[in-house]
């Protein structure tokens, strides 16, 4: 009991940090020109960017605490190694998302705000270093189990090839499924403290701190970002929701949990390679409020809904449940297997 107890006052901690950063930092943001269009919207309005930023203040928060709490007055002994080495994964790729969010077009001295990012090669090249700290503090267990080949003991390529792998593919996936007002979040938040939870069961607190910590500050970030949005999540979520969850499912040691959870992206992924990379899961808003997609074949999961004739919200809702009812079999499957 003390040990559930003390999970959820630090996911609550990282819920009220960010919830009380979010207005603060939207006008920061707001003033520094960091902002983006809400190009769904018939009035394409103009708001702040780059939600990353309060999200880690509030992740932050949730996991510090959670190492005060179990160094100086609850002792269970956790591998804090590893907490902070997927703490430090987490920071790193929201700050590969910060550096695309923040790169736009000049003339001269004067920003133009015309958001150009960083290059397709770039992203996977940099988000590379947010596997570093999960790979030298040898977090996980090398035995996995394979389909058709039972358990697999990878040894030594399991922290020097399969995590560097894992973090930049899921990663970068995290940031294919994205362009609705409360898509990221919402998905990410399910998935997130879906993962935690299912940690904190299983006995491993320190997947559990991440994971819980990271989807509450995710949720309190839903309460800006869902339909109508005042604040664009931009890479830098996208990116440490990718990052997040796979730090979860490699300190946590639930792989099994994590491949069913994620699968909305991994199909994601596939219908974006369709495209060559070139489709957009954005539409275009249509007189009655549904969205039409750009393409002729379904590139994205999001198109599935704009062939349906759904609006912006629904699309999102819908996937959310997806989201959920993944969580719920996962919660079904892993723990009867």
């Amino acid at each position: 009991m003390t040990m559930a107890l003390e999970i959820l006052s630090v996911a609550l901690l990282a819920f009220l940090t960010t919830l009380f950063l979010l207005p603060r930092f939207k006008a920061y943001l707001e003033n520094s020109g960091v902002v983006g269009t809400d190009v769904q919207k018939a009035d394409k309005p103009w708001m702040a960017s780059s939600g990353g930023l309060p999200v880690v203040f509030g992740f932050l928060a949730g996991v510090l605490a959670f190492v005060f709490f179990d160094g100086f007055l609850l002792f269970f002994k956790t591998d804090l190694a590893k907490i902070f080495a997927g703490t430090l994964s987490v920071v790193l790729a929201m700050l590969v998302g910060l550096l695309d969010d923040i790169h736009s077009r000049r003339r001269g001295s004067r920003r133009l705000g015309v958001h150009v990012g960083l290059r397709q090669w770039q992203k996977p090249l940099l988000t590379l270093a947010a596997a570093v700290p999960l790979m030298v503090s040898k977090a996980g267990v090398t035995l996995i189990s394979v389909p058709f080949f039972g358990n697999v003991d990878f040894g030594v390529l399991y922290p020097l090839f399969l995590v560097p792998v894992a973090v930049v593919c899921v990663t970068n996936a995290a940031n294919m499924l994205a362009g609705m007002n409360g898509l990221e979040a919402g998905m990410g938040s399910v998935a997130l403290l879906g993962a935690g939870t299912y940690a904190l069961i299983s006995g491993n607190l320190e997947g559990a701190a991440i994971g819980l910590s990271a989807g509450a500050a995710l949720l309190a970030f839903l309460v800006f970002n869902f339909y109508p949005a005042r604040i664009l999540p931009g890479d830098s979520l996208t990116y440490l929701i990718g990052a997040a969850f796979i730090a979860t499912i490699i300190v946590g040691n639930i792989e099994k949990f994590g491949a069913i959870v994620f699968m909305p992206w991994i199909a994601e992924a596939f219908l974006k390679l369709r495209s060559g990379f070139r489709a957009e899961s954005v539409g275009v808003l249509q007189p009655n409020g549904t969205l039409r997609s750009k393409h002729d074949k379904i590139y994205s999961l999001t198109h599935v809904g704009m062939r349906l004739g759904l609006t912006e919200k629904q699309i999102t809702t819908s996937l959310i449940l997806l989201e959920l009812a993944l969580v719920l079999l996962a919660f079904r499957f892993v723990t009867t297997v």
